[in-house]
């Protein structure tokens, strides 16, 4: 964030700042600006505050609080430490610029000022408004914990902090937007994680010049991973305090942006795309069973179609037991432009249930998917079969448990079966090894995109593969390159 090299300082006259308050907060035609004087020990006393980001309980406690020490003490010379004795909350600081004091007042925080004094005292009572911690809609589980984070940044810390109560887990906040001034809190296990990705990481957050990040993690993300056009997602979102908590234990950094419920997980790989929640609350086995259906399903999400149209258009490269593969009857409309129409309808249901209130959301899709379907089969536009696969291929990608992921493979898949319609076998295979190569050359904070796969370490892999017993997985990852390699105590 730019700043100015001179910061003007608080004056000495509670006059002169009253009047940068009134320039700078616009306090007289901003109605949430509130602001209080009192003259305690004949000296005058300002009180700032941004109505809604205070409790007004509160501030009537501080008030009454002040007002009482006319009743009780008798001299002012020391007004300034008897104000700050008289204030019962947690965290008080003094600042000595105008600037601190005012993005303080923005924050939730009030400011108090003494006439003839060039500090102000800040008080943390802040209380934003906002939703109670509640299970996230993406990350549901049977069994296991059922709140999340919610866009308040305090909210979210203290949960994580909940289930990591060691005095090295260490939440650095910073602020981004010249304009927004946003909280953003870099979190990290101090003895674990490496301090050259933590000072990587914030190395770019402290770059960021920009107005205001009003779409919040999204655009953190964008200027600390410069993806460019690339669509596959370089970074894991979550809502799930376990989760993060579980990351930061293997040597990862969470980042939380203010106005958000989503947490940012750096660095990570395409295969932490495909882990879940609910994997780790099941037994070892019943959770390997989940793990190989929903790789199964990613499969069938990206290949499937592509796969399908290759059989269709050469059927000698079929087995005869499946001969069967294919539709019985050639249709109206070749079966490439068949699989992008449904691919695209499929497409605007979703856009439609998003925009579409709740309560008729359900009523649209069962319209569009049995009506629509079948009218569109009716008249020749559709074959049965192309409706199956396409409709096979969409749930592969909603249970693809990141949804980045899942609309970046959608569009691998429609590259696929264009290059697979445009030049057959060929297509295929070199359509497949472009999509490999793209991948392998990724990287996400230094961090190769496809590990464990490619650079091939078999003991990770075998962890991607099965979701072994938590007793026998002893070690970090070593990707993160963490300071100490061993969860437990190797016996």
């Amino acid at each position: 964030m730019r700043t100015s090299s001179k910061k003007p300082t608080i004056s000495s006259s509670i006059e002169n700042n009253k009047a940068f308050m009134e320039e700078r907060l616009g306090m007289g035609s901003s109605f949430d600006v509130g602001f209080r004087e009192l003259i305690i020990l004949k000296r005058k006393v300002h009180i700032y505050y941004v109505t809604g980001l205070c409790e007004a309980s509160i501030i009537q406690e501080m008030l009454k609080k002040l007002v009482e020490i006319n009743d009780v003490e008798v001299s002012h010379k020391k007004l300034p430490e008897i104000i700050e004795n008289r204030i019962v909350h947690q965290q008080v600081k003094p600042v000595k610029t105008m600037d601190e004091a005012v993005d303080s007042i923005l924050s939730g925080l009030i400011g108090i000022f003494i006439d003839g004094e060039q500090y102000a005292q800040i008080v943390d009572v802040r209380h934003y408004p906002g939703r109670t911690p509640q299970e996230p809609d993406t990350e549901k589980v049977i069994r296991g914990s059922r709140d999340g984070y919610t866009e308040n940044i305090i909210e979210n810390t203290a949960l994580t902090r909940r289930r990591l109560r060691d005095e090295r887990l260490r939440n650095v906040m910073t602020k981004v937007g010249e304009r927004s001034k946003t909280d953003v809190c870099i979190t990290y296990l101090q003895d674990i994680a490496s301090d050259d990705l933590i000072d990587l990481i914030k190395k770019q957050i402290d770059a960021i010049e920009i107005d205001g990040i009003a779409m919040a993690e999204k655009t953190v993300e964008e200027y600390i991973i410069n993806r460019k056009w690339n669509a596959f997602p370089l970074v894991r979102y979550t809502e799930r305090p376990d989760v993060a908590a579980s990351h930061l234990l293997e040597g990862h950094v969470m980042v939380f942006v203010d106005t958000s419920p989503s947490a940012i997980i750096l660095p990570t790989t395409f295969f932490h795309h495909l882990q879940h929640a609910e994997e780790y609350r099941q037994s070892s086995i019943i959770g390997t069973f989940i793990r190989f259906i929903r790789y199964l399903a990613v499969f069938l999400s990206m290949f499937l179609l592509p796969l399908w149209l290759l059989f269709v258009m050469d059927p000698s490269l079929l087995p005869k037991e499946l001969a069967f593969i294919g539709p019985n009857e050639e249709g109206n409309v070749p079966v490439v432009i068949q699989i992008i129409i449904a691919g695209f309808g499929i497409e605007f249901l979703r856009m439609a249930a998003i925009h579409t209130p709740t309560p008729l959301s359900t009523a649209m899709g069962l319209i569009a998917a049995v009506l629509i379907g079948q009218i569109a089969i009716d008249v020749g536009l559709f074959s049965p079969e192309v409706i199956l696969y396409v409709s096979i291929s969409a749930i592969g990608s909603y249970v693809t448990p990141s949804y980045e992921l899942s609309v970046a493979n959608k569009l691998m898949n429609l590259f696929l079966v264009v290059v697979v319609g445009l030049f057959g076998l060929p297509g295929f295979v070199v359509g497949v090894m472009i999509n490999i190569l793209f991948l392998a050359t990724i990287t996400s904070l230094r961090t190769p995109y496809l590990w464990p796969f490619i650079p091939f370490n078999p003991k990770a892999m075998l962890q991607i593969l099965l979701r072994v017993p938590v007793p026998y997985t002893n070690t970090r990852p070593s990707i993160v390159h963490p300071k100490n390699n061993y969860r437990q105590p190797i016996k």
